[in-house]
């Protein structure tokens, strides 16, 4: 079946490919393994030619497995009688066959074939065999003197080497991350298995799992890093849905519970203020309230069409001052804002005079509020009357009548202004930060509902904006 050229060549790949006839053979194309066996044999003899030098005691056989040093199988025992598996022994101390590590550990258990200098195994009990992550450990005097508060200790002073290092938040650790810190506590105070589980509250399943894989290299790296910098990049307030847009629209195609699980690893959680009492502009009816038009219905499928505004306050120790924004119910873009220290007609007669001045000739918006004094004085009517624009109104004392905007209000604080320091910045630069943060917020801030695109990206891809 075979030529003699086909001989040579497939004898010298077989030579050149160190493996065994067995394994070889299963190559497509290749002969079976006696012929393999043969064709080395007849080269061997020299009877026929090979380009290749035949490597000495080659057969094509299996070879037997490799001998080692009663150092490295007394530190294998070792590491086997201190918890790790088999798998990362061999791993450590390149060890071929992992099923070795546990017949040399029932050799020094049973018989005493190591060196006792090199490591002094403990006997099995009653020559039985007992499993080394079940049983207790007799640990040296010194380690057994460590009380309870003293292990605590170690665990936190570990903590702290970390948070200096730029570790983790020990109020939210992982279960990962407390393997990292478990795996520490072990080597430096050689406490038991059981007892750091105990400690660090986790499972020892859980605890087993993760330190499996601590050896291995982390897949997941750069989606990873990729993830921290978006988080970082938007402000720290983006949840998992919205980086996965993020990473949707650069072409990174990974499932939403992947990036909510790297969140969750690597701390990256958005913080939210508990509800507050909010500042109210009710002033009583002073007069007939227009019809709600509205009806809690805030979709629009033209720009300009539907608008909502309301007044917040921000309380910053040494002053307050308050924002009265209109938001387009077409995208969630904010047409205009003005921010002021006192809630006077002034704060929202100028922002309706800059939202009348987006407007195209032929638009007159719904233009939607709750039933604030400022909405009922003659210079707001007056302006609206002028422009055209259709008032609407809430009922009383009814804040999800105008929802889309109290919705707006929320993330505004959430992510700009709660969690952080105002301490000695004056209005002047509150101002200007706020300020900074709407043009964010307009021009790159994505929202599902627009396809993971920002207010002023979706106009664009509508040829609505320049």
């Amino acid at each position: 079946m075979y030529t003699l050229e086909e001989k040579i060549r497939f004898t010298e790949a077989f030579i050149e490919s160190g493996l065994t006839a067995s394994h070889a053979s299963r190559r497509p194309g290749w002969p079976n393994r006696a012929l393999l066996k043969q064709w080395l044999t007849e080269a061997q003899r020299g009877e026929f030619p090979v380009r290749v030098a035949i490597p000495k005691g080659h057969t094509g056989k299996r070879k037997k497995h490799h001998s080692y040093s009663d150092k490295t199988k007394a530190e294998a025992v070792k590491l086997y009688e201190m918890g790790r598996r088999p798998v990362e022994i061999a791993r450590l101390l390149g060890i071929d066959n992992r099923v070795s590590i546990r017949t040399w550990w029932k050799k020094a258990m049973t018989e005493g074939t190591l060196p006792k200098d090199s490591f002094n195994p403990k006997p099995l009990d009653g020559g039985k065999e007992v499993s080394s992550m079940s049983k207790k450990k007799e640990l040296p005097p010194e380690v057994a003197a460590l009380s309870a508060a003293e292990l605590e200790n170690a665990c936190l002073r570990a903590v702290l080497a970390d948070l200096k290092a730029g570790g983790w938040d020990p109020d939210s650790i992982s279960n990962k991350k407390k393997v990292e810190l478990g795996e520490r506590l072990r080597l430096e105070t050689g406490r038991a298995l059981r007892e750091i589980t105990d400690f660090l509250k986790i499972s020892k399943s859980s605890y087993e799992y993760h330190r499996a894989r601590m050896w291995w290299p982390d897949k997941l790296a750069s989606l990873r890093e990729r993830i921290t910098a978006l988080f970082w990049e938007n402000r720290a307030v983006y949840g998992y849905r919205r980086i996965w847009g993020d990473l949707k629209a650069e072409g990174i195609r990974v499932s939403e519970k992947v990036v909510r699980r790297i969140m969750a690893e690597e701390g990256l959680k958005v913080r939210y203020e508990p509800k507050m009492k909010r500042y109210s502009s009710y002033g009583g009816e002073t007069a007939n309230a227009p019809e709600n038009l509205v009806k809690r219905d805030f979709r629009s499928a033209l720009p300009n069409f539907l608008w909502l505004t309301d007044i917040t306050e921000f309380n910053l120790g040494d002053f307050k001052c308050y924002l009265s924004p209109v938001i387009d119910c077409f995208d969630g873009c904010v047409v205009s804002w003005n921010l002021s220290r006192r809630p006077d007609a002034a704060l929202v007669n100028d922002m309706l005079d800059d939202a009348i001045g987006t407007l195209s000739p032929g638009e007159h918006p719904v233009i939607h509020s709750d039933r604030g004094a400022h909405y009922r004085w003659p210079g707001w009517i007056e302006r609206c009357d002028d422009a055209g624009l259709i008032r609407s109104m809430s009922a009383k004392g009814c804040s999800p009548d105008n929802a889309a905007c109290e919705g707006f209000f929320g993330r505004l604080k959430n992510e700009f202004f709660y969690h952080r320091s105002w301490g000695g910045v004056s209005y002047e630069q509150f101002a200007e930060a706020l300020d900074d943060f709407v043009r964010w917020y307009n021009e790159s801030r994505i929202k599902q509902s627009l396809g993971w695109m920002s207010p002023v990206e979706f106009r664009k891809s509508l040829g609505l904006a320049a």
